[in-house]
């Protein structure tokens, strides 16, 4: 039969019952026919039907165990093959049962065939694993020790070793969950990771601590409140497994880009209730208007390079699966610098990520996904392609072309960094904006194009297809490279502890560490760094695009000069929450607060269309102009003066989206921007025409409240001013207000 039809298996399974109950099993002892869909193991009720894509196994057995996981107690071929997909239906099965498949095939690794029955299988559609993989050398299809290495066979069975794929049956009321639905131009996004997060909080019962339990606590609820965040962005938290060599060096695969499974939660964030706890987790964070991003590795798996372990995709269709390197089938094609490359551009792996996806959108009910190494999902056969297969799968898909998507658009991959380049309706991490950025506070020379360009929403990147703003992802820290207190602590990366001798990572940051390398008890290098700190935080919550705080930033988290702390699951990755009750931990926290409110407050900094200067707002004042310190526009000499360090920025417009959908000349708004990367205060002439200007953020002072109305800007310090009276130049025109001389002093203006 075609489809899972209840009653004719209810039929079926009646004397299929009788003998299981002679050998006492609580399911027959044979498989029916089944359905090839759905992919996985589906419970109706009944028994449970399974189903598992391979093009090229001859034979494949579904191994059942007994609740330890330890025992194997069943194993039967999957008695039909439907369109490539391998199915069976075992009556009397229920939520709960432990399995795994075993893969029968050529075992011929030159032509990419490495069929090893001998070797458990998780199901790629498992919605739940039983726990870690258990490292051994019997994981390997090949026998490790031989002299031929991967041509060999290892005949040792794996099961042991292998976590087990259960069956669930997934339930959740999620009928009184509300999505936020955050608009892109308003969103404010939090990267985290779920153990680090919440492993040293106090507050926080001991056993929910490091797990998805602990993301549903109030008191990380209200912080997130207090800082004014929209969306918390999840490390991966598909299940993964720690890498043999780093757990020989008595390391762990912290961040998790290692996957294993794409549709079971990782077990270690498991506190003991079941994958529920991130349900409930996700409906207090939705309850209080919180968004939920999942981090998501689609690109790579952890079955590594053809010398890797055989745990799934490998054993059930290699050639499948994986990218092989044409011609030489035997060597995985490894753009993503991890040993593999999935090959997205196969139909039936497209339908897995598309299929995983639509999982955690529905099960899970999350918002949106960031997909690590992105340019990897877009790559056919003939390079990156914005129109290639997974983009466009993506794009006619009802329920996932409504949520926020976010690519990491590069991978090492030939042609591989494509920023900008993605389809309209995505968001994209700049690391241009990143490294613009930290090269403009650090003082480099020439910086003030460049600014200019990041300010306004890295047009010339992604102001193309009918682009927004919000596309651009700005950021001045991430997970990946130094923590915003280490930019200003460290010139050089000092990974020693990852075990590789310091060669792991970035080697150029765009760094300063203010003159003294690492921690110090030295009074003005610490206050040049909380300046430091506090004008780059505020950097991307001015511009254009979508912003986003890597956790622990707002309060001064360091790891100790670590840019690659993919490895550290102790407190050099783990936030340290004390650190945000101390008074400099507190006021930056505030400060952070108040960057988020300015911005919902003020449309105008998170304008939804790229600006150039090309329409008059009010006599005198276009849209976005640019000034030097005299308050005079640019000469391209001027731009280009390496020397200049002072960029001053006017911006104008409708305060409000209802405003500019009226055009409501009553609702027009002007702010000032002045960027300050000298190391010494100025003072500026603002342009003309002159208005009555007051200070919003001054990033001199440790919580940005300024002190006092003045023209002049603090070292290192970025000044944000709002016109009181943007009115008057439509009453009296240019000429009615003060002069621009007048107008040299805020305080002054009348």
């Amino acid at each position: 039969m075609s489809d899972v039809d209840p009653a004719a298996n209810a039929r079926q399974s009646a004397g299929a019952s009788t003998r299981a109950g002679r050998s006492h099993q609580p399911f027959a002892d044979r498989l029916l026919t089944g359905s090839p869909f759905p992919l996985g193991a589906s419970w109706d009720g009944l028994g449970v039907n399974f189903a598992v894509f391979s093009a090229n196994a001859e034979r494949i057995e579904l191994c059942v165990f007994d609740v330890s996981g330890r025992k194997q107690v069943a194993c039967l071929t999957l008695p039909e093959c439907t369109d490539e997909v391998w199915h069976g239906y075992l009556p009397g099965a229920q939520p709960g049962l432990r399995y795994g498949f075993r893969a029968h095939g050529a075992y011929h690794p030159q032509r990419g065939m490495r069929f090893n029955p001998h070797k458990l299988l998780v199901d790629p559609y498992a919605r739940q694993l039983s726990g870690p993989v258990h490292w051994s050398d019997s994981l390997f299809g090949y026998r490790r020790q031989s002299n031929r290495v991967d041509l060999s066979m290892d005949r040792r069975d794996s099961a042991p070793a292998v976590p087990k794929s259960i069956v669930t049956a997934e339930s959740f009321d999620w009928s009184l969950d509300r999505r936020p639905n955050v608009p892109w131009a308003d969103t404010v996004i939090y990267e985290a990771h779920v153990r680090g997060l919440s492993i040293l909080r106090d507050d926080v019962r001991p056993p929910e601590r490091g797990t998805f339990a602990a993301l549903g606590a109030p008191a990380f609820i209200e912080h997130l409140q207090r800082l004014g965040v929209t969306t918390l962005e999840l490390m991966p938290i598909h299940a993964f497994v720690h890498d043999r060599f780093l757990l020989a060096r008595g390391l762990r695969n912290y961040w998790g880009y290692n996957t294993l499974s794409f549709f079971a939660p990782e077990t270690g964030y498991l506190s003991g209730g079941g994958t529920n706890e991130l349900r409930v987790a996700i409906r207090r964070l939705h309850a209080a208007g919180i968004e939920v991003l999942l981090d998501v590795v689609y690109n790579h798996t952890c079955e590594a390079d053809e010398l890797g372990p055989t745990l799934s995709w490998r054993g059930l269709d290699n050639t499948s699966y994986y990218r092989l390197v044409e011609g030489d089938e035997r060597h995985q094609i490894n753009d993503t610098g991890c040993g593999n490359t999935i090959n997205a551009a196969h139909p039936r792996v497209l339908q897995m990520i598309m299929d995983s996806l639509r999982h955690w959108a529905i099960s899970y009910n999350v918002d949106g996904f960031r997909f690590d190494l992105g340019a990897t999902l877009g790559r056919e056969h003939h390079g990156f392609d914005p129109g290639a297969g997974f983009f466009d799968a993506i794009r006619q898909d009802p329920i996932l072309n409504c949520l926020k998507l976010i690519s990491e658009p590069w991978d090492i991959g030939p042609g591989g960094y494509q920023v900008g380049r993605h389809p309209p309706g995505w968001g994209e991490w700049n690391d241009r904006f990143r490294d613009g950025v930290r090269r403009y506070w650090r003082g480099d020379s020439g910086q003030r194009p460049d600014l200019a360009s990041r300010l306004t929403g890295s047009a010339e990147l992604f102001n193309h297809c009918h682009r927004r703003p919000w596309s651009t992802v700005n950021f001045v820290a991430a997970h990946d490279g130094f923590t915003l207190a280490d930019v200003v602590a460290y010139n050089d990366k000092h990974n020693e502890d990852n075990g590789e001798d310091n060669r792991d990572g970035h080697n150029e940051n765009c760094s300063f560490n203010c003159g003294v390398e690492g921690a110090t008890d030295d009074p003005d290098v610490l206050a040049l760094r909380a300046r430091l700190v506090r004008a780059l935080i505020a950097t991307p919550f001015l511009s254009l695009g979508t912003p986003m705080l890597l956790a622990g930033d707002e309060f001064g988290r360091s790891q100790s000069g670590n840019n690659n702390a993919y490895c550290q699951d102790n407190a050099v990755s783990w936030l340290d929450w004390r650190a945000a009750s101390r008074p400099e931990g507190v006021a930056l926290t505030h400060y952070v607060a108040r960057l988020t409110r300015l911005r919902r407050e003020h449309y105008l900094l998170r304008e939804p269309r790229f600006l150039y200067g090309d329409r008059e707002i009010l006599p005198g004042v276009r849209d976005i102009d640019w000034f030097d310190i005299d308050g005079q526009r640019p000469t391209p000499e001027h731009w280009e003066d390496p020397s200049e360090q002072v960029l001053v920025c006017r911006r104008a417009g409708f305060a409000s989206e209802a405003a500019q959908s009226d055009r409501d000349s009553e609702g027009i708004e002007v702010l000032l921007l002045v960027f300050n990367s000298r190391s010494e205060a100025v003072t500026i002439t603002l342009p003309a025409p002159p208005l009555e200007w007051e200070p919003l953020l001054d990033s001199a002072e440790p919580d940005g409240e300024p002190r006092e109305s003045s023209a002049t800007v603090g070292a290192h310090s970025v000044v944000l001013y709002r016109a009181r009276n943007p009115l008057s130049l439509l009453v009296g025109g240019f000429g009615a207000a003060a002069t621009p001389q007048a107008a040299a002093d805020p305080a002054t203006q009348d």
